[in-house]
């Protein structure tokens, strides 16, 4: 079997799934990550070589030595495929395809799946229904969008992953100040009407264009609210035929489509509007989703979404069929949040269901997993309260938890 050569870029530590079937798989892996992840607990029996990019603020690398040091590379290698590991790699790994004309997601494309004002444009023309928004490049587009949509409204940044910088404003003179404020950056920000309801993701697995798994979830505290005050994170599986489920399917399937979504993982979020019931869409992102979604969907499907897309991108390598494994039908429940201590006490939250603790420094963190739906609310509400009244720190979160 010939070896193929995969890139994986990742400016945060993850991946290691993905890295680890890739290797299986009979691929040479060679990772490009950022210079401060040297001592994080990478797959060293995966990975072939490693290169390290300089950080200049986190997340973010010099594109143009990106460039420079891939076409070193490529003097010696030939790379088959270039995979973004994490939400802020897409636009590199999107840079780097189209530079090297290497086959995959290309920087058009790419705009859908990372930049939010982009991906809103793209659902309203193709009729999916979104919250109000605008660009925030024209003062009159401004004044005139504050004037007909009611406060409040958020302002986010195009190309932050997850709820990362949004900020939420009452009144006309605070919006004014914070845009003033931005200065020469505010064209990299776009103003939204906040929309009260229910918040969802749907976690899917892509294959010549056709999606072959799907998990959507609910988010018991909302992202945002995680993200601004701290608290407690926690999300839980819907059932396959219930017709939450059923909905999100298909406007997921939807999105995915009329953007032009060709192979891979993908997460997407929605929310029901608590004034309409109607279901909008929020974000999208061609990568697998973080805060440890992927144990959510794995206890529930028996699915490991990192392990399926790296057989994915084999099977597209190779000129060969996929096929997802059938899910299993268990409920499944996450939960985690920010703690004093470095390392949890578990033996309090030990029970039948509670299937995974996740080893995350001061963080406690908890995957459930049932046949009943009713357990695993009653197991997440009963962590929270402990959580809440034992052991959370009341500071937001520092750590990466995107979702």
């Amino acid at each position: 079997m010939e070896e193929k050569t995969i890139v994986c870029i990742s400016c945060y530590y993850k991946g290691y799934d993905f890295m680890d079937e890739m290797k299986k798989l009979g691929n040479k892996i060679i990772l490009v990550t950022s210079e401060g992840l040297k001592e994080k607990n990478w797959p060293w029996h995966a990975i072939d070589e490693v290169f390290y990019m300089a950080e200049i603020k986190p997340s973010v690398w010099n594109l143009d030595h990106l460039v420079q040091g891939f076409s070193h590379l490529m003097k010696t290698r030939k790379v088959d495929a270039v995979v973004a590991l994490d939400d802020y790699d897409v636009e590199k790994a999107a840079l780097i395809r189209e530079t090297f004309r290497i086959p995959g997601m290309g920087q058009t494309t790419h705009r859908y799946f990372r930049d939010k004002l982009a991906m809103r444009q793209k659902a309203k023309d193709s009729g999916i229904s979104v919250p109000e928004f605008t660009a925030v490049f024209n003062n009159d587009e401004v004044n005139s969008f504050i004037e007909k949509v009611p406060a409040p409204w958020v302002l986010k940044p195009r190309s932050e992953a997850s709820a990362s910088g949004i900020k939420k404003f009452s009144s006309k003179d605070e919006l004014w100040n914070e845009l003033n404020a931005l200065g020469e950056e505010r064209h990299l920000f776009l103003l939204e009407s906040f929309k009260p309801g229910d918040v969802y993701h749907v976690d899917s697995l892509t294959f010549n264009k056709e999606i072959v798994f799907t998990s959507a979830s609910k988010y018991l505290a909302p992202p945002m609210q995680v993200s601004h005050e701290g608290g407690v994170f926690r999300s839980k599986t819907l059932g396959r035929y219930s017709d939450e489920f059923k909905a999100l399917e298909e406007v997921n399937a939807k999105v995915l489509s009329s953007f032009g979504l060709m192979n891979g993982a993908t997460h997407t979020e929605f929310i029901r509007g608590k004034a309409d019931g109607k279901w909008y869409f929020l974000e999208t992102s061609s990568r697998v989703g973080g805060a440890h979604i992927p144990d959510l969907v794995e206890a529930s499907s028996n699915i490991n979404i990192w392990r399926e897309w790296a057989k994915i991108e084999d099977a597209l390598l190779r000129g060969k069929n996929y096929e997802a494994s059938k899910p299993t039908g268990y409920y499944s429940g996450l939960i985690i949040a920010l703690i004093k201590d470095k390392e949890p006490d578990y033996s309090a939250f030990s029970s039948q269901e509670a299937v995974k603790f996740l080893p995350i420094d001061h963080h406690v963190g908890i995957v459930y997993k049932s046949s009943d739906p009713d357990i695993i609310q009653q197991r997440l509400d009963s962590a929270a309260e402990k959580i809440q009244a034992e052991m959370l720190n009341i500071l937001p979160p520092k750590s990466k938890l995107t979702s």
